[in-house]
């Protein structure tokens, strides 16, 4: 008996495609509801994706030279990662960030911080993200504030913090406070954003980590959409009309080897999320029913031997991106899986991005790859696939009902067995680690975070707490507190405490003593 070939989402392949697999051919052009060929009329032809590689490491000051760094070397955007105590809501200086500080990403604990990492780069000119989530509030504020510092309003601020926290319960695990008032903080940030920082894109919607996590494709997408559905909710609840805010919804998306099956997932997530929003939440803007999404090639692909193979990895899977037609880009560095990527490393990965915008002729058409019966399949399928989820999902009641349930995570975990299963007995080769081994593999030049940097983080911070006015910063933390006891939106009360130089520690405590701490019933 012939084995069944298999997807990785377990999507039977057949020995070959014909017209009579597709169930309908898409007639529509790129730039038409449902979008399924792509976004704008003319994609890459008019204008190139974003190539916004991620960076930030130890120091603001690092953090700074590395983001002209590759400015210079021509990125278009910039990428913020941020160190495991500014993403929990801790200051460099408590007990509980300890030797964590500058780790996994850049030191964030005061508008001090904030502005030497962005000192020097026009902020009404560069675009920014930020991979922020439960302080993602006290990001913005402080990116706002620096903004005015350089005299820059904030309706000319243009980028986009993560601020996705219900994927934080199901595959991450950087929450503060309980899932209710987490909601209420991202609908405070919609509803300011929609007046205030009109071109700003108050969320990422992000189904990356839920795949590193384990999921599959079809996962990826089905609980991407289930929790944008409840962020949608949040905000109508709120008493926002749908098409004032849901044109600056953005969307997180991994990118992983399997290479047909990203592309028709793409495809098939532009056609689901603009036939959610015309069908379900009846938007009228066509800007609405947009499914805008960044990629980042697939960290967790990526093997600590033999390392210069993941940047045939990284290729690959930023051509199924391109090929899939996302807004924006960042290509992981070779080294990633031992280590934060060295300048030579990220310079290589962004290298990538522009030989397959210069070189591969792929922007020249608008979705090359159309029309490929088994593309196409694949594309049907998977939005078939999805959607049984998303009826399944409701029929619990949303997805914070089923992330309660431990839902996801189950689902995750299971299938995030099955792909482990598989390489330990050599059903799916990882080249270099399962066949191809070297005996005597070469590890890498690594980027090491100097212990100094946390040593120097501390000092500057306690000279920056000693140097307050208290009276300034206490009243300011008073008003936020009141302000949480009520519904009234938070974000101009999180501006005055930055204002007032209080840190995102104490902001963070303060909402903290409102709203409590989140305790798992099921961790992951």
């Amino acid at each position: 008996m012939v084995e069944t070939i298999k997807t990785d989402s377990n999507i039977p392949v057949k020995r070959e495609y014909k017209r009579t697999d597709v169930k309908r051919r898409v007639e529509e052009s790129a730039g038409k509801f449902p979008y399924t060929r792509g976004l704008y009329p003319n994609m890459y032809r008019e204008r190139l994706w974003t190539m916004r590689q991620y960076s930030g490491f130890g120091s603001a000051e690092e953090t700074n030279k590395r983001f002209k760094f590759l400015l210079d070397h021509g990125q278009t955007g910039l990428s913020l990662a941020f160190d495991l105590p500014t993403q929990t809501g801790r200051d460099s200086d408590d007990p509980q960030s300890e030797g964590e500080v500058g780790r996994t990403g850049v030191a964030i604990s005061s508008i001090k911080d904030m502005m030497t990492c962005f000192g020097g780069i026009p902020l009404d000119k560069v675009s920014s993200s930020m991979t922020i989530n439960s302080t993602a509030s006290t990001l913005l504020s402080l990116y706002i504030t620096v903004a005015e510092s350089q005299g820059v309003s904030p309706a000319q601020l243009r980028g986009t913090t993560q601020n996705d926290i219900l994927k934080e319960y199901v595959a991450r695990n950087t929450y503060i406070y309980p899932p209710k008032p987490s909601m209420r903080l991202i609908g405070d940030m919609i509803e300011y954003c929609s007046k205030n920082v009109p071109q700003w894109y108050p969320i990422s919607i992000s189904g990356y980590h839920m795949r590193e996590a384990g999921s599959n494709a079809v996962q990826e997408l089905a609980f991407t959409f289930a929790n944008a559905i409840a962020y949608i909710e949040t905000c109508t609840a709120k008493g926002l009309k749908v098409d004032d805010f849901a044109p600056r919804l953005s969307f997180f998306f991994c990118c992983t080897m399997e290479f047909f099956e990203e592309i028709a997932k793409f495809r098939a997530a532009r056609r689901i999320y603009s036939k959610i929003m015309k069908e379900r939440f009846h938007a009228r803007d066509p800007k609405s029913t947009h499914l805008r999404f960044h990629v980042q090639t697939s960290g967790e692909s990526l093997t600590a031997q033999q390392v210069d193979n993941n940047i045939v990895r990284v290729a690959t899977e930023a051509l199924a991106a391109v090929l899939g037609g996302c807004q924006s880009l960042h290509t992981n560095s070779r080294d990633e899986a031992l280590a934060l990527p060295t300048e030579q490393s990220a310079k290589v990965a962004l290298r990538t991005q522009q030989i397959i915008a210069s070189e591969t002729g792929v922007t020249k058409t608008v979705d090359p790859i159309a029309g490929s019966y088994y593309v196409e399949s694949l594309t049907d399928k998977i939005e078939e696939e999805v959607m049984k989820y998303l009826k399944r999902i409701d029929r619990m009641g949303g997805a914070m009902a089923a992330i309660e349930k431990g839902f996801f995570q189950e689902e995750i975990r299971n299938n995030s067995y099955r792909l482990k299963k598989e390489i330990d007995e050599n059903k799916r080769v990882i080249v270099g680690v399962n066949k191809y081994q070297d005996a005597h593999d070469v590890e890498p030049a690594l980027n090491k975070i100097d212990i100094e940097i946390e040593k120097k983080q501390l000092a500057r911070l306690k000279e920056f707490k000693s140097s307050r006015d208290m009276t300034k910063v206490q009243h300011a933390l008073s008003v936020l507190q009141k302000a949480a006891e009520t519904d009234e939106n938070l974000m101009p009360h999180i501006i005055s405490c930055v204002k007032s130089y209080s840190t995102l520690g104490e902001i963070s405590s303060t909402l903290r003593d409102v709203f409590g701490r989140y305790e798992p019933k099921i961790s992951f």
